[in-house]
């Protein structure tokens, strides 16, 4: 398994992230068990602020769909970043951690009256707008709060990306956006110039997640440059803002090559200035939205090895007290992972095993196929880079709780999000009277 961040192994041969060891952490906590390693998220953080901010004055946006809780929002405050929320959701919890709403990008495809509301409320700083019904909506429910609310308009720029079918977003044929090909996206801009209550700021795409091919990349800017001077020839406006969204890969396994971050800015803001400079416009101020890169190599879950079965000249099935209700991407995506045993971080390679959640059905795997040291009942399995799309799509299936939460820095760990208990499982339960007595059928 390859090491981020902090990990080490220390001298009980255990593996130990921010100074912690992961086998005092899974007694101390149970098992499953998030570990966020805080220096790790941090410097992460601060890679995207000096390639993007420092340098080119652009700025960048955590996309809190890929880990969010208060604790995280307060990380995301203290480095400088804005943050991108998805849902009303979101914004509560951004809100409540005290993060600086000026700095919220408010996303979603179908954005309700009341979560509008809501972001027109708190003052987000931007809205994300995706299609015509929000234009006119949020145009009327901004006149009814007599606000103005900053907007971007997403498009689609028709880029295929070189990644998984389920988390491409920047083709044609996609559910996000306005497409620039057929004219739909400049009927947007037009309407969107027209009304009252809005003031457009620029446009946002968003190609897809888990990219390595910086290509990608620098197409999508020329793409959306083009767009931008179209824009200023057909209606004289200039737009100030234009919002490239995230999706660079990180290691997940053997194979993945990320690029660092600071080649992605050099590539991305490198073809808007190139085409502002070929189009003789003013270049407009560059946005990033990285997710999945900032949080998810900060990641690990710590499992306890319980079943261990062997189907002889098959396979070797090691079953876990989790799976795919704190980790559905195996299920979603095909993803892949790496591990190690925590305790045992130190001993050979000796066998060949697939890693097994408790869940219920066939499809509930963690790891097709890993080497490990021989393991027994009782071991800690670490899998690594699962701080992206873990816990935020973790679900209660089978009526598992979900698992805690810490976050490691110093040799000290923070709980940041506590066990569900039995009883969260049921308090939005109800039972009808007809029901509450036992009765005869």
């Amino acid at each position: 398994m390859k090491l981020n961040g902090t990990m080490r192994v220390n001298e009980k041969g255990h593996l130990e992230i921010g100074g912690c060891d992961t086998v005092d952490l899974a007694r101390e906590f149970g098992t499953p068990l998030y570990v966020l390693d805080e220096m790790c998220f941090r410097q992460n953080c601060r890679d995207y602020y000096l390639a993007f901010t420092h340098k080119y004055a652009a700025k960048v946006v955590y996309a809190g769909k890929a880990l969010l809780n208060l604790a995280i929002c307060r990380l995301v405050d203290e480095e400088g970043l804005g943050l991108d929320v998805v849902s009303e959701g979101e914004i509560f919890t951004a809100h409540k951690a005290g993060f600086p709403v000026e700095r919220i990008y408010f996303h979603g495809n179908n954005k309700s009256p009341a979560e509008l509301a809501m972001a027109l409320e708190v003052g987000v700083g931007r809205f994300m707008v995706d299609n015509f019904c929000e234009l006119d909506l949020l145009n009327n429910l901004a006149g009814e709060a007599d606000k103005v609310a900053g907007v971007i308009l997403r498009v689609t720029p028709g880029i295929e990306a070189h990644t998984h079918e389920y988390i491409k977003t920047g083709q044609i044929d996609s559910k996000f956006g306005l497409v620039i090909e057929n004219g739909q996206a400049m009927e947007g801009v037009k309407r969107a110039l027209e009304l009252e209550k809005i003031d457009l700021k620029g446009l946002h795409c968003h190609i897809g997640s888990q990219i390595f091919e910086l290509d990608s990349y620098s197409h999508t800017a020329e793409v959306m440059m083009a767009f931008v001077n179209q824009i200023y020839e057909e209606t004289g406006f200039c737009l100030e803002e234009l919002d490239l969204g995230g999706g660079l890969g990180v290691y997940y396994a053997e194979g993945d090559q990320p690029r660092p971050v600071q080649d992605y800015a050099d590539a991305l803001v490198g073809a808007v200035l190139d085409r502002a400079e070929k189009y003789n416009i003013p270049a407009p101020r560059i946005i990033v939205e990285p997710g999945r890169s900032i949080c998810g190599p900060a990641g690990t879950t710590l499992y306890s090895v319980g079943a261990i079965k062997e189907i002889r000249g098959v396979r070797k099935y090691l079953a876990v007290d989790g799976g795919m209700g704190d980790n559905p991407r195996l299920a979603l995506y095909q993803a892949r992972y790496e591990a190690c045993l925590a305790n045992k971080a130190e001993q050979p390679l000796s066998e060949t095993v697939s890693v097994a959640g408790k869940c219920c059905e066939s499809g509930d795997m963690l790891i097709w196929d890993i080497k490990l040291p021989r393991a027994e009942s009782g071991d800690i399995l670490a899998v690594s880079c699962t701080g992206a799309y873990n816990y935020s799509m973790s679900m209660n299936y089978n009526r598992l709780p979900r698992p805690a939460m810490v976050l490691v820095r110093g040799g000290r760990a923070e709980l940041i999000t506590r066990r569900e208990s039995f009883e969260d499982l049921i308090m939005n339960d109800l039972v009808p009277e007809r029901l509450a007595k036992k009765t005869t059928v």
